[in-house]
């Protein structure tokens, strides 16, 4: 798969006709040079569904849900019948559908899955989005459809995960793969990459902390990991291009229950289908 500016895939090239034109911005219209970052980093890239997810796209039950905080309509995945239930959340640009080979053996388990398509991913409406929709949406989610076991999250869902925890989702235990930290550091690395200047990238910063009413630090992964309680796994491979192996052991450190496992080979998406990592998780959440 072709490497596309994202909010991690930090070895991603961009297109210099971009950096060309946000140049010109800056130069010209700074204000407009921000809204164009912005709205390039929320911005998911929509891919088609694969292969390996067609199953049990078919297979879930699904319905739409109206997020009363958002004022849009999501896309819910069910796949079991089981009354234990497990929430898994996926991450930036995927789909309720990507960590299908994970939801499959919880079925096995005998557990059911609760997956959704965040605004502006797969089915769901919007064009853009952040981490705090993928908040609201699993705190709705759990007033709908929990209580929830257990919860899994993958790289910006594993950072929504741990903030939705900390914002009162109860779950028995929690598994983060791939998760990104430190929030200004994922948008400074946005910034940069597009060639922009430090003004124009700290007056971004600062227009998504007036829209939150908080630093945007208040939702790195490594912060939220301190007020959750539960036991932890934390997933991680050492050849993910998208997300720096240095933020599984900041957040495992800072974590009052955590377990750390390292991968080799499988990079920020293999690592979902992974035979072993699965096996991992089921151990871990004692299934």
């Amino acid at each position: 798969m072709a490497q596309t500016l994202t909010l991690y895939n930090r070895n991603a090239k961009v297109p210099q006709t971009l950096l060309a034109a946000v140049k010109i911005l800056e130069a010209t219209t700074p204000g407009l040079a921000i809204k164009f970052a912005i709205r390039l980093f929320t911005t998911p890239v929509k891919h088609k569904l694969p292969k390996r997810e067609i199953e049990m796209d078919l297979k879930s039950t699904q319905h739409h849900i109206f997020i009363k905080s958002l004022g849009q309509t999501i896309n819910v995945y069910i796949l079991g019948e089981s009354p234990k239930k497990v929430l898994l959340i996926h991450g930036w640009s995927g789909r309720g559908t990507q960590l299908c080979s994970i939801a499959d053996r919880l079925v096995d388990k005998g557990y059911a899955t609760i997956s959704f398509d965040a605004p502006a991913h797969g089915k769901s409406t919007g064009k853009r989005s952040d981490m705090t929709e993928f908040i609201a949406c699993a705190l709705q989610l759990e007033q709908q459809f929990g209580p929830f076991e257990y919860g899994i999250g993958h790289s910006l869902g594993a950072m929504a995960l741990l903030n939705a925890i900390k914002k009162g989702l109860t779950v028995q235990r929690a598994v983060i793969i791939g998760s990104g930290d430190i929030v200004k550091d994922i948008m400074d690395s946005f910034w940069q990459k597009l060639g922009m200047n430090v003004a124009t990238g700290n007056a971004m910063i600062k227009r998504f902390e007036k829209k939150f009413g908080e630093t945007i630090n208040n939702y790195s992964a490594y912060i939220a990991a301190q007020e959750v309680k539960i036991p932890v796994l934390v997933v991680h491979d050492e050849d993910d291009n998208d997300v720096p192996l240095s933020a599984a052991h900041h957040i495992a450190k800072h974590l009052q229950d955590g377990t750390l496992i390292i991968t080799k080979g499988l990079e920020h998406r293999k690592i979902l289908g992974d035979k072993t990592v699965i096996k991992h998780i089921t151990t871990f959440l004692q299934l």
